[in-house]
């Protein structure tokens, strides 16, 4: 695979079909016995998030009267690991893959969201079904920069390290370019009821430094840090292959849940994080020739220095095409 040779300055457009429309009925065709997988759930995961929940109390109870360092370095360390872990099970929630009804999913998230404190859940669960189903189209894809953020910084290290910094914001901020969304509805006005009052409860109980931690581990998990290279690893053109989604086979998948192997979950969004390896054990040369990361560490540092990576590294969708969800 070549490297890229010079940073973009627009976006690569293009007018195909969203990859995994057309490989995922060529594998149901190759290897139906992939369709057993589809539509499984793994209840095992609201064990997850009550484990995290735990940790994210118990760390936050012992570092109530802790140095602000301190509270730092447990939040990068440790708050980061368990917050991002909580927020691929808000993910597999959204895709109602923890149990059978929609209500119970939704309960999953909310209780996942508790400790980081910002009230994602539920509109994630929103904004992340269109970037499956419009992939890179920038109308209906928050996941892609806006065309003034993609001016705005560029290829600069400095510039991007700000971006990492203040990702959830650029995230909130791209919404309103998104048609057809929902308003502030009775289920989001519910997410940011329950962490109100959850916020309120952990600053009357633990204080201001319990809350601090919270708020930097959630921080830490979506921004600078190694877990913050997820956003470039998935789909960000950091080669000159044009394939617009990456998969991550590297140890961090123990606590990303899997989140890693991501042309296999695009592929089949209705198959749970404990079943993705499945999907590539039993079509291995649908993935094999895909290019994958192995460290999100390096994937990181390359992001940040690597001049010839712009925000612009990324296609964008001129069409739509009508969905397709095995």
């Amino acid at each position: 695979m070549a490297a890229l040779n010079v940073a973009p300055e627009d976006f690569q457009y293009t007018h195909e079909q969203i990859p995994h429309h057309r490989r995922a009925p060529l594998i149901l065709a190759k290897y139906p016995q992939v369709r057993e997988l589809l539509g499984s759930k793994n209840p095992w995961t609201f064990a997850v998030i009550l484990g995290c929940v735990l940790l994210q109390l118990v760390m936050a109870w012992y570092l109530k009267a802790a140095s602000s360092w301190q509270i730092a370095a447990c939040a990068y360390l440790v708050g980061a690991y368990a917050a991002h872990s909580l927020f691929v099970c808000i993910h597999e929630a959204g895709h109602n893959l923890i149990f059978r009804t929609t209500r119970a999913n939704l309960a999953a998230g909310l209780v996942a969201n508790l400790p980081t404190i910002f009230p994602t859940a539920l509109s994630f669960r929103l904004y992340h079904s269109k970037h499956h189903s419009f992939l890179s189209v920038e109308e209906h894809d928050a996941d892609i920069p806006s065309k003034w953020e993609a001016k705005l910084i560029r290829g600069y290290s400095l510039g991007k390290l700000f971006w990492l910094c203040f990702f959830p914001v650029f995230q909130i901020l791209r919404t309103p370019r998104i048609k057809d969304q929902r308003s502030f509805d009775a289920r989001i006005k519910t997410n940011w009821l329950v962490q109100i009052l959850f916020t309120a409860l952990i600053y009357s109980l633990m204080g201001p430094k319990a809350l601090l931690y919270l708020m930097l581990s959630f921080w830490f998990s979506v921004g600078p840090h190694p877990l913050g290279a997820r956003w470039v690893q998935e789909h960000w053109l950091v080669l000159d292959n044009h394939q617009e989604t990456y998969s991550y086979y590297g140890p961090l998948n123990i606590i990303n849940l899997n989140i890693g192997y991501h042309n296999e979950h695009h592929d089949f969004p209705s198959v749970p994080w404990n079943l993705l390896p499945e999907i590539k054990r039993r079509a291995p040369e649908f993935y094999d020739n895909l290019h994958s990361h192995s460290s999100l560490t390096g994937l990181f540092l390359r992001f940040v220095f690597d001049q010839e990576i712009s925000m612009y590294s990324r296609i964008v969708r001129r069409l739509k095409y009508k969905t397709y969800s095995p």
